[in-house]
């Protein structure tokens, strides 16, 4: 094996680890589980915003420079500050840090420790976690490197053991679109908006290794985004057909931790559901302390050392360990207006970042105005808010039945305006 494969397969695997988190784990089987018979068709929809936007976020972050930032400043400043802060909240203590501590609760104290208080399992989550970002220690690298391959271990055992002999049958068909569903679903890993960020770290590595050529250091991701699709492709498909199976088990409203706790105790006995619940506690401490740390770098320069970095992640900490008490199921549903207001945005930046050097500054402008349009009113209408006045205009927009009303906005916004302000793009990154 040569350098070049050897630091594709390398990067292939840190991809793998940054985007699989152990939250990821409890979206494919509850899936799964509504899905039943259209299982296929509802994977493909979320492997589209679940693994395929997030290797594409990743790329189309590469070729702009490498930050958040660039990504938006297409747009304009103002948007990409205001853009990038919303992806690093939804990132951070908004969504998937407490979420870490959520999941740690419900998945790795209460099965084994069902009396536990989960407020003194937030504090003492937290607290860890506050400990390693303050003084960040390589103790933290060293059990992520062992966590992962033992996280994937169990997983693997639990989806042999679960094809080799199923739970039980799909019964019942999904009443609702599977394709957009999975779609939609894929949103709440919140790996394309992460993709974002994780792009730098990408690019660092690569410049670390000696690669000095942009188009190379593209090459070389998209070739190593291919090792991490196969491997989450594998889980989460994995994930959705022991959920799938479960259909005429489980009730379709079964939360989501419980259930995936449930199939493994199916499958494995009281001893996988405490050592998945083991892992995935300490999986999730190891997200939590990364996704911290990004959460402080970031808003100590956005504010230009005004905000202390130590200031940041103590917030960040007392926060996140007061909303992971309101459990996984509340953090989701309260994620959900957000991340449809956000994703179709982060979508449209990513694939016209990755066609920069074919596509007019202006046409940004209109793209994300489009998008953003339709995003806002489905955002809306998920909080309850009374937009029934637009409903049959949204309605009659191709592709709406579809979920993806936004699409033709989008486009259409674009076209507008590069007519209008049109101005030929000659800052990508990638096309210098």
């Amino acid at each position: 094996m040569n350098k070049k494969t050897k630091d594709v397969f390398v990067l292939g695997l840190a991809l793998f680890a940054m985007f699989f988190g152990a939250g990821n784990l409890i979206f494919p089987p509850s899936l799964g589980l509504m899905a039943g018979k259209n299982w296929i068709v509802c994977a493909v929809g979320f492997f589209i915003t679940g693994i395929g936007m997030p290797l594409l976020g990743i790329i189309a972050s590469a070729k702009a420079g490498g930050t958040i930032d660039a990504v938006g400043n297409k747009v304009g400043p103002v948007f990409s500050k205001i853009f990038s802060t919303v992806i690093i909240l939804a990132i951070g203590p908004l969504l998937a840090i407490p979420r870490t501590g959520a999941t740690t609760y419900e998945m790795g104290i209460k099965p084994i420790f069902s009396g536990f208080s989960p407020i003194l399992a937030s504090i003492i989550f937290f607290g860890i976690t506050l400990f390693f970002v303050i003084k960040p220690s390589e103790i933290v690298d060293k059990i992520g490197k062992i966590l992962t391959p033992l996280l994937l271990i169990m997983i693997f055992i639990i989806i042999f053991k679960g094809v080799s002999s199923p739970l039980g049958t799909a019964t019942i068909s999904m009443k609702e679109n599977p394709l957009s569903k999975g779609f939609i679903e894929g949103y709440q890993t919140l790996d394309a908006l992460a993709s974002l960020v994780f792009a730098g770290v990408m690019l660092s590595s690569l410049v670390g290794k000696g690669y000095k050529d942009v188009k190379e250091q593209v090459s070389l991701t998209i070739k190593a985004g291919f090792i991490a699709a196969i491997g989450l492709g594998l889980v989460y498909g994995g994930l959705m057909y022991l959920g799938s199976s479960a259909n005429s088990v489980y009730p379709l409203d079964t939360p989501k931790a419980d259930l995936l706790i449930g199939i493994t105790n199916h499958l494995l006995g009281g001893f996988g559901k405490i050592a998945l619940g083991i892992v995935v506690a300490l999986a999730c401490l190891t997200t939590s302390i990364g996704l911290t740390a990004t959460v402080g770098s970031f808003f100590n320069k956005l504010s230009n050392n005004k905000l202390s970095y130590k200031l940041i992640v103590i917030a960040t900490c007392i926060f996140s360990a007061i909303f992971a008490n309101v459990g996984v199921e509340m953090i989701v549903k309260i994620a959900v207006p957000l991340l449809i207001t956000v994703y179709p945005v982060a979508i449209v930046l990513i694939v016209m970042n990755i066609f920069d050097e074919f596509v007019k500054d202006a046409s940004y402008i209109g793209a994300v105005i489009g998008a953003l349009l339709i995003s806002l009113y489905d955002g809306l209408s998920v909080m309850g808010v009374d937009v029934s006045i637009l409903k049959s205009f949204i309605d009659g927009i191709p592709l709406a039945s579809f979920g993806f009303a936004w699409l033709i906005p989008a486009i259409i916004g674009g076209i507008l305006t590069t007519f209008m302000f049109g101005k030929k793009t000659s800052n990508s990154s990638y096309a210098k």
